[in-house]
């Protein structure tokens, strides 16, 4: 630099911070750095500041300093609707870090795999990793990831409508639009970032139209979300890998030829764990660090009035003429049997199922007088005594909000009305609702009204954290069912201990369905995974419990017979249960339990040097 050209320092009040350079002998350019110097003097001190904006730079920049490693989740920051769990952020730092965006999530029920796939998205969000993210779910639960989304994330996202809703960067959609025309060509022609799949075991037939769709979307990142990964055979889980990460445990008969003695009995079970370990998440209930509130359980005995326990055994009887009518057919019988089921709910669910039949039968059918026979007794009954006790039970919570479950649309109807007449709110909830009056109906009951009373189709998807008392009005026969009612408020978030009522008419089938849920299963006190085993077991020799149930119904003589057989069902459903809880299932090595196994994996792999 010439002498010309070199910088000149001007003495100030504040210092020497004005410097001259000579640009043309004519002109002299002058500098204040009085600024950078109050400027680094008030970032040593600290502060104050003069403006919000200089403010929030100054923490930000202070935050970043203080990230120790490019592990860590840079989205926990800017969370601040709610704190995830231990082994959700755990769960989400090992896809981002060891799996590269491509992950099974395989977290037992309830303990939040959304949350986690949420905090993946979010961090490569923020990473600027993902922009375009295509989220395929059940429809029933679009909008709820929807809602989580946006309010727990602060992720635009949004629900697929219209053709033109596919341009937005984040979009929640069922994958029976997204393989629709003309959305498919629009889905498959994009590129996008991640992909999130929830209930992905749906996938997993390589021959359906919805696992040929998922292989051809173009993604970057992938997550399938699934708590059962492996439902009857080995060739599920390499399905799904293979969809997530083709090659990953090689071709189909090598694959075959490495880890599986038949379709259900793998070999080589280190190897294969190891190699999953790559891919796949399990966390369980069990683990450390995650807690749930408890469960509590009452059967509350009802004592039928004479109508209604004469419409009992009046319909008892005409399904027992039928079947025998039938020759013993039993699957021309389940129909039949839902009229078992529906007396003990309400007089108004069984009268809509005899008038259907009266429909279809012939009009010279002996029959038809019967049914009519049924309606006459339909008409001298003039109350509800379980409505009357739920009633009672429901003003002993106190305000508190209470969701009421039952398998019939019409029995949801009967309550609405019966809780209206008694000047109390109650809302419905059930599976032919639109979305919006679904999200409608859930908002009336955050808010208004103390009762929701809900049908089975309807309790899909749902969370109820927010409420912890629960009236099974009726029960079904398959427990898997009754589990996923429980599961709409003992869930994650949960912080009431649960109270659950199951109401149930001394006499009846539905007396005995409850004993053998509760006294022979333990249902209510099980472990999420236990109940698969117990059934899968259960069923393997051939027919449903369901179907189990209405056979024994159907074909004994008398009380007594139908007690001994049902009694026999339960000790089988008992020993299956100590069987599965002890270790001593002869299947033990079979696909569901390698799951069992893999919920030991994450030890065993960082144990080793």
């Amino acid at each position: 630099m010439s002498q010309s050209t070199k910088p000149q320092a001007a003495s100030t009040e504040t210092g020497t911070a004005i410097f001259t350079r000579k640009l043309h002998p004519l002109i002299d350019l002058q500098c204040d750095r009085t600024w950078f110097e109050e400027l680094q003097n008030r970032l040593a001190r600290g502060g104050p500041w003069d403006d919000w904006t200089l403010y929030q730079l100054t923490m930000e920049a202070e935050q970043a300093k203080r990230i120790e490693s490019f592990e860590q989740l840079l989205c926990l920051r800017s969370l601040p609707a709610f704190e995830p769990m231990p082994h959700q952020i755990s769960t989400a730092r090992k896809v981002v870090h060891e799996m590269g965006g491509r992950a099974i999530l395989a977290d037992e029920v309830g303990l939040g795999k959304t949350i986690e796939a949420g905090l993946v998205l979010k961090e490569y969000i923020v990473r600027g990793l993902a922009k375009r993210v295509l989220i395929l779910v059940p429809a029933s639960l679009v909008l709820q990831w929807v809602r989580e989304l946006n309010q727990k994330f602060g992720i635009p996202a949004v629900a697929q409508k219209k053709e033109h809703t596919w341009g937005y960067d984040v979009v929640v959609a069922s994958i029976d639009t997204a393989k629709r025309d003309p959305h498919r060509e629009l889905v498959l022609g994009t590129d996008y970032d991640l992909i999130i799949i929830d209930e992905a075991h749906k996938l997993k037939n390589k021959k359906t139209t919805n696992y040929q769709f998922a292989n051809l979307l173009r993604k970057k990142y992938c997550l399938l979300l699934t708590a059962t990964p492996i439902q009857n055979d080995l060739d599920e889980l390499y399905n799904l890998i293979t969809l997530l990460k083709p090659g990953q445990l090689g071709g189909q008969s090598e694959f075959a030829a490495n880890f599986v003695v038949d379709k259900r009995l793998p070999k080589n079970e280190d190897q294969l764990q190891e190699a999953l370990s790559t891919i796949m998440i399990r966390n369980r209930r069990g683990d450390g660090g995650i807690h749930f509130t408890r469960r509590f359980v009452k059967n509350v005995p009802l004592a039928l009035s004479d109508e209604e326990k004469a419409l009992y055994d009046a319909v008892t009887g005409f399904v027992k003429e039928r079947y025998e009518e039938s020759g013993g057919d039993l699957s021309s019988m389940l129909s039949l049997v839902t009229l078992q089921r529906e007396v003990c709910s309400s007089r108004d669910a069984v009268f809509l199922t005899l008038v259907n039949l009266f429909k279809k039968t012939a009009e010279d059918s002996p029959v038809r007088p019967k049914i009519w026979e049924l309606v006459d007794k339909i008409k001298q009954i003039k109350a509800n005594t379980k409505a009357e006790k739920a009633m009672e039970l429901v003003k002993q919570f106190n305000d508190e909000k209470v969701i009421i479950f039952t398998e019939y649309r019409a029995t949801q109807e009967y309550l609405l009305q019966f809780f209206r007449e008694k000047n109390m709110i109650a809302v419905p909830y059930r599976g032919g609702m639109n979305r919006g009056k679904k999200d409608w109906m859930m908002d009336l009951f955050r808010g208004r009204a103390q009762v929701l009373i809900a049908t089975e189709a309807g309790g899909e998807g749902i969370n109820l954290q927010f409420c912890h008392h629960m009236i099974n009005f009726d029960l079904p026969w398959n427990p898997m069912r009754v589990e996923q009612r429980i599961g709409r408020v003992h869930r994650l978030g949960q912080t009431e201990d649960v109270k659950i009522y199951n109401l149930c008419t001394i006499g009846t089938i539905e007396e005995h369905i409850v004993n053998l849920l509760h006294e022979k299963i333990n249902l209510f006190e099980l472990v999420i995974g236990e109940l698969d085993h117990i059934l899968e077991r259960f069923e393997s020799g051939g027919g449903s419990l369901e179907q189990k149930l209405a056979k024994v119904l159907l074909e004994a003589g008398s009380d007594t017979v139908l007690k001994e057989q049902l009694n026999q069902l339960g000790s089988s459903l008992s020993q299956i249960r100590s069987e599965v809880q002890t270790g001593l299932n002869p299947y033990a090595a079979a696909a569901p339990d390698l799951l069992v196994n893999l919920d030991k994996l994450g030890e065993d792999v960082e144990a080793r040097p």
